[in-house]
């Protein structure tokens, strides 16, 4: 999520990877044609990485605290109409978001979270319920109101992502038939918005500043798209159409993307710079989770269990490259063009792809991350990562519980 200055700035620094790496490549070169130098066989790249040495497994009684505290944060913040966020600044900086329309999309798209959250997490109390109910009614009204914000920002489509997932989970939480049927139509409401909003090249990112066209013409981003593919996977197993044409670009999209280590782009308009800090492993920690797993769950079969390992295992074991950015103001300032708001993100979908891996491996990446989430958890029972106005403790809060829930040695997928 750049602002128009650090785009910018972003283009300017270009060049000095470019350099660097043609230099490395010369020095590389001259060592490899050196006859005396033994020629070692190279393990596969995408396999390559950090072990993992495991950690003592926290205690269950920990895990469910931490929920507990985390679930009681989102009832207390909950607003009067039932959403959660609002666009109050509260600590970092005033990122682009054109009114009303940006603000009205990060509204329902930390409001579904939410709703999701307590759906996965809250338990049967009263107080839970009462909570998921007014928020589905805010949201069912709300969401299919959500539209672009205007020509160059594109955040509604994180609203029709993420919504797409909320409704999913509320269709399961009750057999009405009515109801159930009410939500499919929702949701096929929210897939025909992400087929009006894709990018001309596929895909989805959340800017158009090229052309500001009706379709858009910017370049998809590898993280909004996957996220996008996972949101389908839902609905699709839910019994919902999900169209074998938009699937196919979204994938074709995502591919474009992906390096030979399984680095994945920021956007495809770093195509031509693919060495850029933000496309290299340290840059891609949060994104390749994402898209690993949205690329597994559509039959992409170069996604093996040895490529998710070495990529959880580089997530845990390189976890700073993320964690220097968390909460920090300025977008994409810290190490590797690391912006705060990677950390839940890339977390919430590692959570999810643990559990694409055979019941055997999964405790090592579970006790990982749990110790991790409990460790981070605010005084207040809040998790957050960047300052977005007052969107970013509830978005925070919802992706850490849903992902510290998988970490539950026993947890439904």
């Amino acid at each position: 999520m750049m602002t128009r200055k650090h785009s910018a700035s972003v283009g300017r620094c270009l060049l000095v990877p470019i350099l660097l790496g043609s230099a490395w490549s010369w020095v590389a070169g001259a060592a490899d044609d050196n006859p005396a130098r033994p020629k070692a066989k190279a393990a596969p790249l995408a396999e390559t990485g950090p072990r993992l040495d495991p950690v003592p497994q926290p205690d269950p009684a920990a895990i469910d605290a931490a929920i507990r505290r985390g679930v009681e944060f989102l009832l207390k913040t909950q607003n009067k109409n039932g959403s959660w966020g609002s666009a109050r600044l509260r600590g970092g900086v005033e990122i682009y978001a054109p009114i009303p329309g940006a603000h009205q999309a990060f509204h329902t798209a930390v409001t579904a979270m939410c709703i999701s959250a307590l759906i996965e997490t809250g338990g049967e109390s009263e107080e839970v319920r009462q909570a998921i109910e007014r928020g589905e009614t805010w949201l069912m009204e709300h969401l299919p109101k959500v539209r672009r914000a205007n020509g160059d920002a594109i955040y509604n489509c994180w609203s029709h992502i993420y919504g797409i997932q909320a409704f999913v989970r509320m269709h399961q939480r009750l057999p009405d038939p009515e109801r159930r049927q009410k939500i499919a139509g929702l949701i096929k409401e929210q897939i025909g918005f992400l087929m009006r909003y894709e990018s001309v090249d596929k895909g989805w990112g959340y800017y158009d500043f090229r052309t500001e066209s009706q379709r858009p013409g910017s370049d998809s981003c590898s993280f909004v798209t996957a996220a996008a593919l996972v949101a389908f996977r839902e609905a699709k197993d839910l019994g919902v159409e999900v169209p074998d044409k938009l699937v196919k670009g979204a994938v074709a999209s995502i591919h474009r993307q992906r390096l030979p280590d399984f680095s994945y782009l920021y956007g495809e308009y770093l195509k031509y710079v693919p060495q850029h800090p933000i496309n290299r492993p340290g840059g891609s920690l949060g994104r390749t989770q994402a898209c690993n797993l949205a690329l597994r769950l559509w039959g992409d079969d170069k996604v093996t269990d040895p490529i998710v390992k070495n990529w959880l295992n580089r997530l845990f074991a390189r976890n700073g490259w993320l964690d220097m950015a968390r909460k920090t103001t300025i977008p994409h300032e810290s190490f590797y063009a690391v912006a705060g708001y990677f950390f839940y993100f890339g977390h919430y979908y590692a959570g999810l792809l643990i559990h694409e891996l055979p019941a055997a491996d999964r405790p090592l990446y579970q006790d990982h991350m749990a110790t991790l989430l409990i460790r981070l958890q605010s005084k207040d029972g809040s998790w957050w990562d960047y300052p977005l106005y007052d969107y970013h403790q509830p978005y925070g809060t919802s992706f850490a519980l849903m992902t510290l829930h998988r970490c539950r040695r026993a947890a439904p997928r």
